[in-house]
């Protein structure tokens, strides 16, 4: 391993390989623990360093040997592989729309000289190309556009979707039957009568992080005049139960898994603030469409869990600026039972997006700098917009739009409206990507929420973490540890 000179970074590889070799250590003490340290090797806040590759944080420099050496595969032939399986590389199929928009910096004062960026951005997006300041975060400046990429998913996903292929299958009512999905992307090219629900659940079996993962996550609010009014660090462990490729145990994580039809499970831990610390909530999906994922929520003032109803899901996480169910851009369940939606494919064309940043170099300023995204690289990429039109009156949301990325079936946009058709709540995640192990990884998401006038940034960090066992993810476990 390459010799690290941050003290901090001394300390994560040491507690990082400690844990690999027991597993016995709490994985929610390693990331509460190590919060601070991690902020250390990239701050949210005016931190331009490219901590994912270069530095003690890089992976080839903070992971054990073996365990990175476990999760790296040859890039040419993941490439080949990915471009096999969805019929297509990204740079071959954009280029259409506003051609005269070349790689090159654009300010916000070029709009009227290039009307052409209008054309290419999400109308929301583009009115974010603007100075900085209130009332919202996340407003960008300046972008440079770079040629379109081609991205990709680590061999095993991509083998494992080829092994698959064909076998998932939808009901009569475009809902994906549980047991006939083994693994991989379900359907690596969507199409026919139930298209848009197709492209939906490769977002659901998506394989962007770590199949066993632990992240640290800190939320910060603003008001509309940008003054910090919330706080909040987390501490997230989840595993992938059903459909594992690329870390041992392969297939099922456990009999449990299999019997029970478990296809994920997580523990989401309140660090800070104070007031919250204990606090904890667990989620475990299911591939049966008529299982309702089960959630539970525990307070620590309180001493008390309760089973979480679906009305209990929409409410907004630690008072913030987006509900339980908008976990990851979109996390809701699809069933026709409960809160069903009316799918539709309204477009599919390229737009003009932020790279999956290589490097880890994006970050946001200050709230003193108008809380600016920087950094920021743009290219053409081909994408699915979806609508998802809500049947229920009950349900918070009237409407989902969902921009999906055409290559790797990822949400990297979405607006929700309310019943009452208007704008709610806006979630724009931006992804770094690890090149030699096919990842994608959220590195920063600015929430919106534009009835209220709030808005919150997200700053992440995601370990894998092969050492997870159910006692990790178990809300009793965090119940223990938390006191």
């Amino acid at each position: 391993m390459k010799k690290i000179n941050n003290i901090g970074a001394y300390l994560i590889v040491f507690i990082m390989t400690l844990f690999v070799l027991i597993p016995a250590v709490s994985a929610q003490e390693r990331v509460q623990a190590n919060w601070a340290e991690l902020e250390k090797f990239k701050a949210l806040y005016d931190d331009p360093r490219p901590f994912l590759k270069e530095g003690a944080f890089a992976y080839k420099n903070s992971l054990p040997p073996k365990l990175y050496n476990s999760l790296v595969y040859d890039v040419d032939k993941m490439q080949k592989a990915w471009a096999d399986l969805v019929g297509f590389r990204a740079p071959d199929v954009v280029g259409k729309i506003a051609p005269e928009i070349k790689p090159d910096t654009y300010n916000y004062k070029d709009k009227e000289k290039f009307p052409g960026l209008k054309e290419l951005m999400i109308p929301e997006i583009y009115i974010r190309f603007n100075a900085a300041g209130p009332p919202f975060a996340g407003n960008f400046s300046e972008i440079k556009v770079v040629p379109t990429r081609q991205y990709y998913f680590s061999l095993p996903v991509a083998e494992g979707t080829k092994k698959y292929e064909g076998q998932s299958k939808l009901d009569k009512e475009g809902y994906l039957i549980g047991e006939s999905y083994k693994g991989g992307y379900p359907f690596p090219r969507p199409s026919g009568e139930f298209k848009a629900q197709q492209i939906c659940y490769n977002w659901e079996k998506r394989y962007t992080i770590f199949e066993s993962f632990v992240n640290a996550t800190a939320n910060y609010g603003y008001s509309k005049n940008l003054r910090r009014d919330r706080d909040q660090v987390l501490a997230w462990l989840g595993v992938r139960l059903q459909g594992r490729l690329r870390m041992e145990p392969y297939g099922w994580f456990d009999e449990r898994a299999q019997t029970r039809g478990e296809y994920t499970a997580s523990i989401l831990s309140w660090v800070a603030p104070r007031d919250s610390y204990g606090n904890a909530y667990s989620r475990t999906n299911f591939l049966d469409r008529d299982t309702f994922d089960y959630n539970l929520i525990y307070s620590a003032a309180i001493r008390r869990i309760r089973t979480m109803s679906a009305t209990d899901t929409q409410d907004t996480v630690g008072g913030g600026d987006a509900i339980y169910e908008d976990s990851e851009g979109f996390s809701q369940k699809l069933t026709p039972k409960r809160f069903p939606f009316k799918f539709k494919v309204i477009a599919e064309r390229e737009y003009l997006m932020p790279t999956h940043s290589l490097d880890g170099s994006p970050y946001v300023t200050s709230a003193s700098k108008g809380l600016e995204q920087r950094n920021l690289e743009f290219e053409r990429r081909p994408m699915y917009v979806v609508e998802l039109i809500q049947t229920d009156k009950n349900y918070v949301y009237g409407k989902r739009i969902l921009y999906i990325d055409q290559e790797t079936f990822i949400l990297k946009f979405g607006e929700h409206y309310d019943q009452k058709g208007r704008l709610y709540r806006t979630i724009w995640s931006n992804y770094a990507s690890i090149p030699e192990m096919g990842v994608h990884i959220p590195q920063i998401t600015t929430f919106r929420d534009h009835i209220d006038i709030h808005s919150t940034v997200s700053g992440y960090f995601y370990i894998p973490a092969p050492w997870l066992t159910r006692d990790d993810i178990n809300l009793q476990s965090a119940i223990t540890k938390g006191k």
